[in-house]
């Protein structure tokens, strides 16, 4: 059993000379009886890369899917503790979770497409929030399909369903749809581990080149994928964080066993 004294981490240990985007303090979520989440205090850093990594069932998921209320549709689900946004609370009765989620976008792991052409798909975010100019949303489908690496590859079939893209294709497509209502931060929920080798470098040269405008944050199972994408690392471990930091120390000198352990293979 982990003592709890021993699992408490300073939010701001990995990036004290980067703002900070989300600022999360003792959250505690529970599903029903079940306590996925204990006391997680974290920041994330703006305009940089930040993995979860920890084994199946550690609570990195749930922890993703605090950040912009996604477990609002998990019935017995209850979140507590405090996370803000630029300092703005995110939870509370006052917050419009649909206006939240417009500033903090998602990637799943499973490519998700609706069953609409290639354009409808990207275009489905800013016509929800009420734009209708013809010729803004072409401007925001080539920007954000630029943006996700796509536009060269469907820029002649934007009509066409984006069901008949390949798998990497779809996926960038779903990052394009995500980053076309201007979100400020991106969540991203293992966006490449049902992908090939040569569509998950994409998206990761991708992440890379998204950072520069986006605060990102993913989950991630693979963690050859952390050390390769990320500027900062968390490890979870039964529901607490256990260790999180510059990437790079985190992998060649984590400051706990139980991080070693994990990441040498030697546990998980």
């Amino acid at each position: 059993m982990l003592d709890p004294a021993l699992t408490r981490v300073r939010p701001s240990a990995a990036a004290a000379d980067v703002p900070v985007k989300i600022a999360v303090r003792e959250l505690v979520v529970h599903y029903g009886a079940t306590c996925a989440l204990e006391a997680v205090s974290l920041d994330v850093p703006a305009h940089r890369v930040t993995a979860l990594i920890g084994p199946s069932g550690c609570g990195k998921s749930t922890f993703l899917r605090c950040l912009n209320r996604m477990n609002d549709h998990i019935p017995g689900a209850r979140v507590g503790g405090q996370v803000t946004i630029d300092g703005d609370p995110i939870y509370g009765p006052e917050v419009d979770p649909v206006a939240l989620r417009r500033r903090i976008g998602m990637v799943f792991q499973k490519s998700n497409p609706f069953p609409k052409s290639v354009f409808d798909n990207v275009a489905f975010g800013p016509r929800v929030h009420g734009e209708r100019d013809p010729v803004r949303l072409s401007e925001i489908t080539e920007r954000t399909l630029r943006q996700a690496a796509l536009w060269d590859e469907v820029k002649d079939r934007l009509d066409r369903s984006a069901l008949e893209l390949s798998g990497g294709q779809q996926q960038r497509l779903c990052i394009a749809r995500a980053l076309a209502v201007e979100p400020e931060v991106v969540l991203m929920d293992e966006p490449a581990s049902a992908l090939d080798p040569i569509a998950t470098a994409k998206i990761e040269e991708l992440i890379h080149e998204l950072k520069s405008a986006y605060t990102i944050v993913i989950v991630t199972h693979n963690m050859q994928q952390a050390a390769r994408v990320s500027d900062l690392t968390a490890y979870f471990y039964l529901g607490r964080l256990i260790e999180f930091g510059p990437t790079e120390r985190v992998f060649t000198n984590p400051t706990r066993p139980e991080t070693e352990d994990y990441i040498t293979g030697r546990f998980g």
